[in-house]
């Protein structure tokens, strides 16, 4: 089993996902990861990007599964959308991280709290610190759209 701890950005940071919308989202990623073969432990966020913590299927590399769940739920949100919804997008890319069975409950206890951390931490300065933690080298050139 593969736990992973993928991050991603709606378009521009454009926080599409106030309370109501984010809370249906976020639902309905967990929905996503379960059909494609994940166990979705935990997802959350806030009104620009998401966290999501789940088992990579056996059959799926962590792009496919990434590509699968973004695809399918801006599709989801546009076809449900009014007003500026209907212009739902993720960024392109994403940061994913494994995780350990071990630190599996604090994971999920961070991104229960993304919220409250945010109030402290905007979402670059929180990508920068979870790249930097696990060891990937990255450019920012290429890591903002």
């Amino acid at each position: 089993m593969v736990i992973v701890h993928v991050v991603f950005s709606t378009k521009a940071r454009f926080p599409f996902l106030d309370p109501p919308v984010r809370e249906r989202m976020q639902g309905y990623l967990a929905k996503l990861c379960r059909s494609v073969g994940g166990e979705c432990y935990r997802v959350g966020g806030t009104a620009d990007h998401v966290h999501i913590a789940t088992t990579l299927p056996r059959v799926m590399s962590v792009a496919d599964l990434v590509e699968e769940v973004k695809k399918r739920s801006s599709r989801w949100v546009r076809r449900g959308g009014r007003g500026m919804l209907r212009k739902f997008h993720w960024q392109g890319g994403y940061a994913a991280f494994s995780v350990s069975a071990s630190r599996l409950e604090g994971l999920e206890r961070y991104i229960e709290r993304q919220e409250e951390h945010h109030r402290k931490e905007g979402f670059q300065e929180e990508l920068r610190r979870l790249l930097t933690r696990h060891g990937v080298e990255f450019d920012e050139r290429y890591v903002w759209e």
